[in-house]
């Protein structure tokens, strides 16, 4: 369509004009000859972007587990880090492409490809689902997340409530942002794919002065699309600044603004629990305008070193959001098997959201007994609304031939449906002992106290309703060290998450609550160079809400599911040439109580099996030199469960990508990968009883990054 080209034509002259903008003409590069600046000085407080002491794929601390910076051999609890040279080798420039490679993750329904959504050890995390930096990440309505500002990804398992209040028992995702350094460095990158994907990127960071650093990241990209009906962009800016007010006190601010042009794409349609749509069939409006979504962040904080020992951290982060336009939803397949009914839409969903942390640290000894102590204080405002307007399904049916599709009907007349606003306060309190009893045995133990406000008007109806609820959510785990390259480890701990709404008698439910039980090994080579992690879990949520006995159009909290499982994760540098990142889960998420779901159902779209293997074989370039990497990531996934009552399945499938690069000099790197090489057509989720999202076919990718 010519309306796509131009689209396309547009956001990339933008993208260009940009970069060219901040001086990275993309035709002859210039190289700047700039040093690293050895006259930081030496009293500057670090600038924290991450522990990652091990290098490569194996990093030695995960401040995003306990807050601290405990060594994760010490930490009860499976911590899946994905480093920057991981995300690199795979090319990943979302998080969605770095999760099939983790243990235990799973894919949900991304709302069209608008938002993140995954499942851990078989429970969706949507409001907690993430954490940037210790803050709140994910509440609202967000685009999916870019890894253009990302160091890591930080896959927490188990509940998380003891330190971050409510979310899953199933874990969380801290995202840990790249900081200012006091060192000048910049890099530019370029790439071009099939199916679409034009994508350019500048990082660059350095001293402002003796005591001030900043950071910027740029990106612009056109993404990939499963047809040439649809196209969709998106543009970062991500400033950022360190201030070093003095020998023990750091200031740090960072902002990020996101704007992302993509339609609501449902994806394909099963018929009597067939899928036999090509991935590329199209069931939207191709001259529907693209959504418009919107993201900006900012997040200040405040580090000082009160004594040898001791610190204390102030932050707060603000997030405004928003997600507007137009879409053809999906109705129904009509009993002829080719006739699907559709809605005209329109949507509005904005958000801002607000929160305030304020902790202290203290490492002291009582007796034998070492203790590594925090308590902290944080507090959060969310608002969220939500307006949607419909077309009506009886008088408007607004249908299309699945098999022979025609576009460019009629738009029905649209009537406000829903219009709604939600208001959520919450505060909570922790405490954490990290106890050393002695140089082998090690206790966590941890507790939360939560006080949460949440309202919901209907401006339609004119009914409003409000709950207060309070949530106490401890935490216990132990480790044995049997030697220092060995960690034995087992764990408990609860969450909870509040649920929405009344039930027939107007009464608020009782939050969900989740028990989680854990236990594993972890060994780390004692170069710090490879590692591995192993863990079962036994995980309880209760109150889940469910149909009433007594009224269909009520709910009850009276559900309860359950999910048990093994993981496994090996990671590293095997020898001079290869590095590996393997994972297998084996997990049986399901319903064990409900009274419309018949018990041991299948939680939706968690598959019982699922692994993956990266391997890069890298080494001295013959004749030209440089260094090359050339490998393989095979993804293999079980078969699941398309919607709640297991009515149909979505297939297994396997997918294998090609990666390779040059390192040319250690300035320059060219790269070319191969996704989805054998063009498997696949259904990473689904969205309920209609809609299977279909993965994209064979893409090629090359480009090149140039650090100055």
């Amino acid at each position: 369509m010519s309306t796509t080209l131009s689209t396309r034509r547009f956001a990339w002259q933008v993208t260009l004009a940009v970069l060219s903008g901040l001086g990275f003409g993309l035709g002859v590069v210039h190289a700047h000859t700039d040093t690293p600046n050895n006259d930081t000085p030496a009293d500057l407080p670090e600038v924290r972007v991450s522990a990652n002491a091990g290098g490569g794929y194996v990093p030695t601390e995960s401040r995003g587990a306990t807050r601290t910076d405990t060594p994760l051999r010490e930490i009860p609890q499976s911590v899946r880090v994905v480093t920057t040279e991981l995300i690199d080798d795979l090319g990943a420039t979302r998080l969605a492409d770095t999760v099939d490679y983790v243990s235990g993750i799973a894919r949900l329904n991304d709302f069209g490809g608008t938002w993140d959504n995954y499942a851990i050890r078989g429970f969706s995390s949507t409001e907690m689902g993430y954490l940037v930096n210790g803050f709140p990440g994910s509440r609202g309505y967000n685009p999916m997340r870019d890894t253009a500002t990302v160091e890591r990804f930080e896959f927490l398992k188990g509940p998380a409530a003891a330190l971050y209040g409510s979310s899953e028992p199933g874990g969380t995702i801290n995202i840990v942002t790249k900081k200012p350094r006091f060192t000048s460095a910049t890099s530019a990158e370029l790439s071009v794919g099939t199916l679409g994907f034009r994508r350019a990127a500048v990082d660059s960071t350095g001293p402002i002065t003796d005591k001030l650093a900043y950071r910027l990241n740029v990106m612009g990209e056109d993404g990939a699309s499963r047809s040439s009906l649809i196209d969709n962009n998106k543009y970062l800016v991500a400033p950022a600044l360190a201030w070093a007010l003095d020998d023990k006190t750091l200031l740090q601010y960072e902002g990020e603004f996101m704007r992302v042009r993509t339609p609501l794409d449902r994806g394909v349609v099963n018929v009597n629990g067939r899928i036999d749509l090509p991935r590329n069939r199209y069931l939207g409006e191709p001259n529907d305008p693209n959504l418009h979504l919107s993201s900006d962040s900012h997040q200040l904080t405040l580090d000082r070193e009160l004594a040898p020992g001791w610190r204390t951290r102030i932050g707060a982060s603000y997030k405004e959001s928003g997600f507007e336009g137009y879409a053809a939803d999906l109705g129904s397949v009509l009993p002829d098997g080719r006739t699907l009914t559709r809605r005209h839409s329109w949507r509005t969903l904005p958000s801002r959201d607000t929160s305030m942390q304020a902790e202290v640290e203290g490492n002291f000894d009582t007796g034998p007994l070492g203790h590594r102590l925090l308590f902290g204080v944080d507090a959060s405002r969310l608002h969220m609304g939500m307006d949607i307007a419909y077309s009506t399904l009886a008088t408007n049916p607004y249908a299309i031939d699945l098999y022979e599709p025609v576009y460019g009907q009629p738009k029905p007349p649209l009537v406000m449906t829903i219009s709604t606003r939600e208001n959520q306060r919450n505060v909570g309190t922790f405490v954490q002992d990290e106890i050393s009893l002695t140089e082998q045995w090690k206790v966590l133990a941890g507790v939360r106290f939560d006080s949460y406000h949440q309202s919901l008007d209907n401006l339609i109806t004119g009914r409003s309703t409000s709950q207060d609820q309070h949530a106490v959510s401890p935490r216990l785990g132990v480790t044995w060290l049997p030697n220092a390259q060995t960690s034995v480890y087992a764990s408990w701990g609860k969450s909870f998450r509040p649920n929405s709404g009344v039930d027939e008698a107007g009464n608020p439910f009782d939050p969900q609550s989740g028990r989680a039980l854990e236990a594993g090994v972890k060994w780390q080579s004692a170069d710090a160079r490879l590692g591995a992690t192993l863990a079962v879990f036994d995980i309880r949520k209760t109150n889940v809400l469910t149909r009433s006995p007594t009224n269909p159009n009520f709910s009850v909290a009276a559900g309860e599911v359950t999910s048990r499982g093994f993981e496994a994760d090996a990671f590293g540098q095997l020898d001079q040439h290869w590095r590996v990142s393997a994972s297998f889960t084996l997990t049986n998420a399901k319903v064990t109580e409900d009274n419309a779901i018949a018990p041991g159902t299948r939680l939706t779209n968690i598959p019982k099996v699922s692994a993956s293997l990266l391997a890069i074989r890298e080494d001295a370039m013959p004749r030209f030199g440089g260094r090359y990497g050339v490998g393989t990531g095979i993804v293999y996934v079980g078969s699941r469960s398309g919607n709640a009552t297991d009515t149909y399945s979505l297939p297994a499938y396997a997918t294998v990508k090609l990666v390779s690069y040059w390192q040319i000099d250690r300035r320059t790197r060219v790269f070319f990968d191969v996704h989805n090489v054998f063009d498997k057509e696949y259904y990473p989720a689904s969205w309920g009883n209609l809609a299977v999202i279909p993965g994209l076919g064979r893409q090629f990718v090359a480009g090149v990054k140039y650090q100055f």
